[in-house]
Parts: structure tokens; C-alpha cells; sequence
């Protein structure tokens, strides 16, 4: 993948953010976010089917593979580094493609810039807002320490395992985990989900919006918070068969070719409005 994009970085008081893009010109930008401990490498699949069509965004996120150390993980402080990413490469309409905290954060950050966010998709990522019972905002805070009981290599597989249905899938989650010493990869997995909480509000996202679902995710309550999350505001839900949490690496065809039909579509309402 590293022969398709270019790596660029922005910098803040709060650290470097590492970023990649195919820098082709193109009326249609696609903003890939990895999930929690993931990094750029995960969209590997969707980064070859893409590169040569649409214009390709894809970072490490604060704290994650190449931008790391990162002094404070908020999602406001990394929403803010990801509008530097834009502003500095002239971008201002984007669909934004987030998995898991990625999905997080495309939220996040469309809520705050609305005008930006052309689209919307969702991989196996969870909704703001009032879906969470005080049970669950409870487990988030305890990450840390149960992690921490975990062997290391018990821990990694775990994680592994829950990411990907796959062998190809599991293995590349290990590959990536292989960067984070135990001790920093319970805190990443701490923060990324315990910032949650203070930050959680009720959003409106205006822009055309599809959710995939693995249909063998069993991440915590993900799939339950999808189906409400689609029953709410009507988005439509894909199930991925025979995938995981990381259903964008387990079934890479399925997945590209829903994002596919959703770009073609969005390609068109631009051109419809453009000749209205």
C-alpha cells in the first residue's frame, strides 16, 4: 500500500498525526479512520480497489501507529487534527469511511462541520447519543485493568480474534498490535473508549448515511446499538456475513462494492445539482 500513497504529517502542541493520500485530482474525496488500536493499514484492501479513482485520506489517529506520543486523547483534540489534514490538502467535501472508533469520530467531526460531510459510512462503529445504559458506560471505564490481567500474548490474541472472523484479518490485528508494549496498548484501549463518555451527546447527522455490520461481530453490544441505530434514524443497515468487528478486512469484496454503489450514487446527486 505504501507504493500507492504518499505519507504526510500535520503537527499541534499536542503531537505529530501521520497521514496518507494518492493525491490524484478527483471531484470525490473518500476520508478512511481506522478503529481503536488499528492503524492506516487496516483499509488496505479498500485503498487498492480506491486509489485510482477517488482522491484517498487515510491517517494512524492520535495515539495510534506512527502518531504516537499524543499528549491528550479527546475526540474534540483529534476532530481538530483531522480538520488540519483537510484544510492543509484543499479539501472541503469528503465521505468520511470509519470503522469502530474511526466511525466515532467521522460522527464527531461531522456534527461540528456539516457542510464537509457529503457521506457517511459506517463499519461495525457505534452512535452518539442516547443509546447506553449506565451498565455500559460503567464497563468502558474498566478497560484498563481487565486488560491488564490478560497475558500478553493471551491479550493480543483476544483481540485478534474479535477483530477478525478471517485468518488474513487476525493476522494483520496482530501485525499492527505488534507495535504497542502491553502496558500502552490496556491505556489505548482505555482512552479510546472511556473518552467516549464525557464527550457522548446527541448528534444529527444530515448527510446520506449507510451502516455495515459483521455479521459475526460480538464486540461488546455492537451489533445491538446498530440495529437501534438504524431502527432511530432509518439509515440502512448491511450485514456482512461471515465477518467480524473488522468486516472491512474479512469480506473486503461485499464491503467495497456497497462503498462502490455509494459513491456512484453521491456522483450523481453532485452532478444533478450541478446541472440544476
Amino acid at each position: 500500500m505504501k507504493d500507492l500513497l504518499y505519507e504526510k504529517q500535520i503537527s499541534s502542541l499536542r503531537g505529530t498525526t501521520y497521514y496518507w493520500t494518492n493525491d490524484i485530482n478527483s471531484e470525490q474525496t473518500m476520508v478512511f479512520l481506522p478503529g481503536l488500536t488499528a492503524d492506516h493499514s487496516l483499509f488496505e484492501p479498500q485503498i487498492k480497489a480506491f486509489y485510482n479513482k477517488y482522491r484517498i485520506i487515510v491517517w494512524d489517529c492520535p495515539c495510534h501507529g506512527k502518531s504516537r506520543p499524543y499528549a491528550e486523547f479527546t475526540y474534540s483534540n483529534v476532530t481538530e487534527e483531522l480538520n488540519s489534514i483537510l484544510r492543509a490538502e484543499g479539501i472541503d467535501k469528503a465521505v468520511f469511511i470509519g470503522q469502530s472508533l474511526g466511525g466515532m469520530i467521522a460522527q464527531y467531526y461531522i456534527d461540528l462541520y456539516p457542510e464537509t460531510a457529503v457521506g457517511f459510512i459506517s463499519v461495525d462503529s457505534v452512535p452518539f447519543g442516547d443509546y447506553y445504559s449506565k451498565s455500559d458506560l460503567f464497563w468502558l471505564k474498566q478497560l484498563e485493568w481487565m486488560c491488564k490481567l490478560f497475558p500478553d500474548k493471551v491479550l493480543r490474541r483476544t483481540i485478534a480474534k474479535m477483530c477478525g472472523a478471517s485468518r488474513k484479518a487476525r493476522d494483520r490485528m496482530l501485525d499492527i498490535l505488534s507495535a504497542y508494549p502491553k502496558k500502552e496498548l490496556c491505556h489505548l484501549m482505555y482512552i479510546g473508549e472511556a473518552a467516549f463518555i464525557p464527550e457522548n451527546k446527541d448528534m444529527t447527522i444530515p448527510c446520506k448515511s449507510v451502516l455495515l455490520l459483521g455479521g459475526k461481530d460480538a464486540v461488546g453490544k455492537v451489533a445491538s446499538y446498530n440495529r437501534k441505530w438504524a431502527e432511530k434514524t432509518g439509515f440502512p443497515l448491511y450485514i456482512i456475513e461471515n465477518a467480524a468487528h473488522n468486516a472491512n478486512d474479512d469480506a473486503p469484496e461485499q464491503v467495497n462494492s456497497i462503498i462502490a454503489e455509494f459513491m456512484i450514487v453521491q456522483e450523481t446527486n453532485r452532478i444533478n445539482k450541478d446541472n440544476d
